[in-house]
C-alpha cells in the first residue's frame, strides 16, 4: 500500500488548544441544558469542561497522530529534531522527556508561585524531575510511552485554570477534602473542584503507568535493582501510590458529579447515602496522596547526599525497604483522619498502631542519611544545604506526627493549628526543601546554566529562618486552642499570629528570590555548566551538556553502582561507547 504524502494540517500548539476550548465549552454547557443539567448549581457546566479539555487537548495536537495513520497520510514523527529546536518546542507538543520535563517544571514552579500569593492572602508537587531525569539515570533513550508521557503534562494545565475559575463562582466552600454535604450544595465552583481534580487524577494514573513501564523494560544493560539511583527508586513507589490510589479520587469525583446532575445519593444520607462513604474514598486517595508527595524528596535527599558526602550510601538496600515500607503502610493509615468523625472506636487503636508505624519506615530512610553522613567530607554546596535543611524540618513534622496518631492527642489538637504546623513541616519543610535541593542541584544539567552559589546560599538562609519562625509559632497557638479554619481567635493570641504573618512574607520574599536567581542565571548571565560540576557518579552526569535528543549514542552498559565514592579500584560507572563514565573517587 502507497503511503499518502498528504499530513494533516490541524495545528498542535497551545493557542489552537484554546481557540479549540471556547467553542467546546459553550458546546458542553449547551449540551447541559438539552439533558436538563441547568439548575441552581449550573451543573451543565460540568459537561463544558470536560468538553473543552477534549478540545484543549486535540488542539496541542493528540488527534494529528491516530487521524494520520488513519487516513494512511504522511507521518512526520514529533520527535524529528526539526520538529524539536528552539525556544518553541516548549510550548507544544513534544515527545522528548527532556522537553516535557521541562514544560512540567516550569508549569509546576508557576502554580507553586501563584499559590504562594494565595496563601499570603489566606497566610498560608516533585515529578517535574522525574520525567525529565529516569530515562537518563536508567540508560534509557526515552520514556515507555512518549504521548502517554506528553497526555500526563498536557492535562495539567486545564486542570489549573478549571480550578483557578473556581474563584469566579463563588470557590467551593468545603475546601480541599471536598466533604459532602457542603460539596453536594455548593454552587458552580464546586463543578470547578469536581473536573479539576478528576484532570489531575488523570495525570498521575498516566504518569504512574509510564513511570513504572520505563523503569522495568527500559533499562540499561547491567542496570540491574540493586544498581538503581535512589531517585529512581522513590519515583517507583511514588509511581506505585499514583497509579493504585487516583482512580479511587476519580471514583469518588465521579460519584459526586453524579449526585449534583443526575440526582443520584451516594453521599446523599436523608436519601440513603452516606457521607462517611465520602470521608472513607477520599482519605483512601488522600493519605497515600500525602506519601506521593514525601517518596520523591525521600529520594532525592538519598540521591544527593552521598554525591556531597563523598562516600557509599550506607544501607542502600535498606533504604529502598523503608522506601516500600512507607509505600505500603501508606495504605493502612487513612483513618486516622476520621478519629474525630464518629468512627467505630473499636477502630481507632488499630488506625492508631498503623500510623504510628509508619514512623519505623521513615525513621530508617533517616538513619540511611544520617549514616552516610557520619564521618563525612561533607560539600556544602546549596543542594546539600537544603538536603540538610530538609532533615532538620522533617524530623520535627516527623515527631509532631506521633502526637497526631494517638486518638487522645488528637481529639484534642486535630482541629487545631497543631495539625496545620505539622503538615507544613512535613510538607513544605521536607517537600519544598527537597524540591530546591533538586532545582539546584539538576538544573544545570537540564538548562546548561549554573544558578548563582552565592544567591542560593543567601535564599537557604532567609528560607530556613523564616519557615522555621513562620510555622514554629503555630504549634504554640495550636496548644492554646486556636481552631483552623475559623476567621476569629482569641485576642491573646493577637502577638504570635502577627509574627507569624510577618514571618510568613519573609518566607514569600525567600521565594521570590530563588525565581529571581533562577530568571537572573538562566536568561541573562552567560554562565554555561560543567558536563559534571558536582563531580557525581550518577549516570545522568556522564553525558554531554544540553543532553542529545536520544540521550546515547548507543545504550550505555552499566559495570558499577552510582555511589561507589571512596572506594579502592572503583570501576567508572558505564561504558557510553568512547565516553567512559567517572570513578568519582575522592
Amino acid at each position: 500500500m502507497v503511503v499518502s504524502e498528504r499530513r494533516l494540517a490541524i495545528p498542535n500548539n497551545p493557542i489552537a488548544g484554546i481557540l479549540l476550548a471556547i467553542p467546546g465549552y459553550f458546546a458542553g454547557v449547551w449540551l447541559g441544558t438539552l439533558f436538563g443539567l441547568t439548575d441552581d448549581q449550573n451543573t451543565g457546566v460540568i459537561l463544558g469542561y470536560l468538553l473543552a479539555t477534549v478540545a484543549f487537548l486535540a488542539g496541542v495536537g493528540f488527534l494529528n497522530y491516530p487521524l494520520e495513520r488513519l487516513f494512511g497520510w504522511q507521518v512526520i514523527p514529533i520527535t524529528d529534531p526539526a520538529e524539536n529546536r528552539g525556544i518553541g518546542r516548549f510550548f507544544r507538543l513534544s515527545l522528548d522527556h527532556k522537553v516535557i520535563g521541562i514544560q512540567y517544571m516550569v508549569t509546576i514552579l508557576l502554580m507553586l508561585l501563584f499559590g504562594g500569593i494565595g496563601a499570603m492572602l489566606i497566610r498560608t508537587s516533585l515529578r517535574p524531575f522525574g520525567n525529565y531525569l529516569v530515562p537518563l539515570m536508567i540508560g534509557a533513550r526515552r520514556m515507555a510511552f512518549p504521548r502517554l508521557e506528553a497526555l500526563s503534562f498536557w492535562v495539567v494545565p486545564p486542570a489549573a485554570i478549571i480550578l483557578a475559575a473556581a474563584t469566579f463562582w463563588g470557590g467551593f466552600p468545603t475546601g480541599w477534602t471536598g466533604y459532602p454535604p457542603l460539596s453536594e450544595q455548593a454552587g458552580q465552583g464546586m463543578n470547578s473542584y469536581i473536573v479539576g481534580f478528576a484532570l489531575i487524577a488523570v495525570a498521575l494514573v498516566t504518569s504512574g503507568v509510564n513511570m513504572l513501564a520505563t523503569i522495568i523494560g527500559l533499562r540499561a544493560p547491567g542496570m540491574t535493582w540493586t544498581r538503581l539511583p535512589m531517585f529512581v527508586w522513590g519515583i517507583f513507589t511514588t509511581s506505585i501510590l499514583g497509579l493504585l490510589a487516583a482512580p479511587v479520587l476519580a471514583a469518588a469525583l465521579i460519584m459526586l458529579a453524579m449526585d449534583r446532575t443526575v440526582n443520584t445519593t451516594f453521599f446523599v444520607a436523608s436519601n440513603g447515602g452516606s457521607n462517611y462513604l465520602w470521608e472513607n474514598l477520599f482519605w483512601f486517595f488522600g493519605h497515600p496522596e500525602v506519601y506521593i508527595f514525601i517518596l520523591p524528596a525521600f529520594g532525592i535527599i538519598m540521591e544527593i547526599v552521598p554525591h556531597f558526602a563523598r562516600k557509599p550510601l550506607w544501607g542502600y538496600r535498606t533504604g529502598v525497604v523503608g522506601l516500600f515500607g512507607v509505600a505500603l503502610l501508606s495504605w493502612f493509615v487513612w483513618q486516622h483522619h476520621l478519629f474525630v468523625s464518629g468512627i467505630a472506636p473499636v477502630l481507632r487503636p488499630f488506625y492508631m498502631l498503623s500510623t504510628e508505624l509508619i514512623s519505623i519506615p521513615t525513621g530508617i530512610i533517616f538513619l540511611v542519611t544520617l549514616g552516610t553522613l557520619w564521618r563525612a567530607r561533607v560539600w556544602f554546596t546549596v543542594p546539600m544545604l537544603f538536603c540538610l535543611g530538609f532533615l532538620f524540618n522533617f524530623l520535627i513534622g516527623g515527631i509532631s506526627g506521633v502526637y497526631l496518631s494517638d486518638v487522645p492527642t488528637d481529639v484534642t489538637l486535630h482541629g487545631s493549628y497543631f495539625s496545620m504546623a505539622h503538615f507544613h513541616y512535613t510538607i513544605m519543610g521536607g517537600e519544598i526543601f527537597a524540591l530546591m535541593a533538586a532545582a539546584y542541584y539538576w538544573l544545570p544539567k537540564m538548562t546548561g546554566k549554573m544558578l548563582s552559589p552565592m544567591l542560593g546560599r543567601i535564599h537557604f538562609w532567609w528560607m530556613f529562618i523564616a519557615f522555621n519562625s513562620t510555622f514554629f509559632p503555630l504549634f504554640i497557638v495550636g496548644l492554646l486552642n486556636m481552631p483552623r479554619r475559623v476567621s476569629s481567635y482569641n485576642p491573646a493570641l493577637v502577638g504570635l499570629n502577627r509574627w507569624v504573618t510577618i514571618s510568613a512574607y519573609f518566607l514569600f520574599g525567600s521565594m521570590v528570590l530563588f525565581a529571581a536567581n533562577l530568571i537572573y542565571s538562566w536568561f541573562f548571565v552567560a554562565r554555561p555548566a560543567l558536563a559534571n560540576p558536582w563531580h557525581a557518579r550518577s549516570l545522568e552526569w556522564q553525558v554531554p551538556t544540553p543532553v542529545p535528543a536520544r540521550n546515547f549514542d548507543r545504550v550505555p552498559v552499566i559495570v558499577a553502582g552510582p555511589y561507589d565514592y571512596g572506594l579502592p579500584n572503583a570501576r567508572p560507572v558505564a561504558d557510553l561507547g568512547g565516553i567512559v563514565g567517572v570513578t568519582g573517587g575522592g
